[in-house]
């Protein structure tokens, strides 16, 4: 393993990577560092193809010391997938789809999970506790199974009904309570201090950040090393945009890409646009946003504790960010599987929607390489879906 401390964003201490620690003691996120010479020293990107196609391709760019704790279902390497049908109507050939849905537990999820609980599993961590809107407690029940980790899960009651079934089969003690994310986050908080458990909320413990980030070292061996124009990415709690902007910007220190970064795009849904509303205020943090209601139900995150993380990504790379209605983000996920074939999660149609619009505006140019990070199957998601076909009796004739 080449990590050498935890780093504070927000105000530069540094903590030892081998303590179990949450936040930073100002309250803010702590970020994995590493020695990224010594890696660029051990590991040669040429030599990558003859591993096994998992996110553990990238084990030294990961935290996890000891191999023997490493949790894992075969989680990584997702498609990079071309949408030439779809890319020519809208403008955009060099359209991609990065598709998450076909991870374990069908979300990207999986990818902090995986890393997350195997350090926690090295740390000597017994009992861990989250909120979620769904999929995070769900892919972090599954993993605590076979790492021995007892998961206690808090979720909205208005979550969908398949994360809720993956916590309970997977022996996980999960609670609904009657409000949003940032509720059940009051009530981890508070039984986190009570009983001495392991906080796994979003960015309270260093390393979910580092399993996401595995999406940026995938999209940058998919593309032979050559960075896309533009990354759209559904923000919720921000953990995947925080992680790309990482994996990217170690890439670069590596030497392993050169020239500018992708420019990230923060895409949200106008009934919760917290980020939106900072970036176009050109804040450094965001506001609470009150009421926040979203088919996108990954998203619905009214407050991100590291909000002005992701903001600073969009900054530095000269990104944006973009709010979409529900109507437009389900007719966008329509349009997607009738064209392409693939069926995403409403999150991951927002970014579509985002393109479309970012594509009329000049943002996006006719030949800028995009990619859409969809972060779930659409199968997670079947209310989303209103079908009501023609009913045949024995004997009916199909029309022509």
């Amino acid at each position: 393993m080449f990590v050498t401390h935890l780093s504070c964003p927000k105000c530069s201490t540094t903590y030892p990577s081998e303590r179990l620690t949450q936040l930073c003691a100002c309250g803010a996120p702590l970020l994995v560092a590493y020695d990224l010479d010594q890696v660029a020293a051990a590991l040669k990107k040429e030599r990558l193809k003859e591993r096994a196609p998992t996110l553990w391709r990238y084990l030294e760019l990961l935290p996890v010391r000891d191999r023997a704790n490493i949790v894992s279902l075969g989680e990584g390497m997702t498609p990079l997938l071309p949408l030439p049908r779809l890319g020519r109507k809208l403008g955009m050939p060099q359209l991609y789809l990065k598709d998450e849905g076909i991870i374990p537990t069908g979300t990207f999820k999986a990818r902090g999970a995986a890393v997350g609980v195997s350090r926690a599993k090295e740390l000597g961590v017994k009992t861990l506790a989250m909120p979620t809107n769904g999929n995070a407690g769900a892919a972090w029940a599954v993993y605590c199974a076979p790492a021995g980790i007892e998961a206690v899960i808090v979720m909205p009651e208005d979550a969908p009904p398949i994360p809720r079934g993956e916590c309970a089969i997977s022996g996980a003690t999960l609670y609904l309570v009657k409000g949003l994310i940032s509720d059940a986050g009051k009530i981890v908080a508070q039984a986190v201090a009570e009983h001495g458990w392991f906080d796994a909320s979003t960015l309270k413990e260093p390393y979910r950040i580092e399993g996401k980030k595995t999406m940026g070292l995938e999209l940058a061996e998919q593309f032979d090393w050559e960075m896309p124009d533009v990354i759209l990415y559904p923000t919720g709690g921000g953990v995947g945009i925080i992680g790309i902007y990482k994996a990217l910007t170690e890439l670069k220190q590596m030497g392993w890409v050169s020239g500018p970064l992708p420019r990230l795009v923060a895409v949200q849904a106008t009934g919760c646009a917290p980020i939106v509303k900072a970036f176009e205020q050109k804040q450094a943090a965001s506001e609470f946003w009150e009421g926040a209601q979203t088919c996108a139900f990954g998203i619905t995150v009214p407050k991100a504790l590291g909000d002005f993380l992701v903001l600073e990504a969009l900054y530095k790379t000269e990104g944006t960010a973009i709010a979409v209605s529900d109507e437009e983000l389900l007719e966008a996920s329509a349009l997607l599987a009738s064209t392409e074939g693939t069926f995403i999660c409403p999150e991951g149609a927002a970014n579509l929607s985002a393109a479309v619009k970012l594509r009329k505006s000049g943002w996006i140019g006719a030949n800028d390489r995009v990619v859409l990070l969809n972060t779930g199957s659409g199968l997670k998601y079947p209310e989303t879906v209103t079908v009501q076909p023609p009913v045949l009796m024995p004997g009916d004739t199909l029309p022509a």
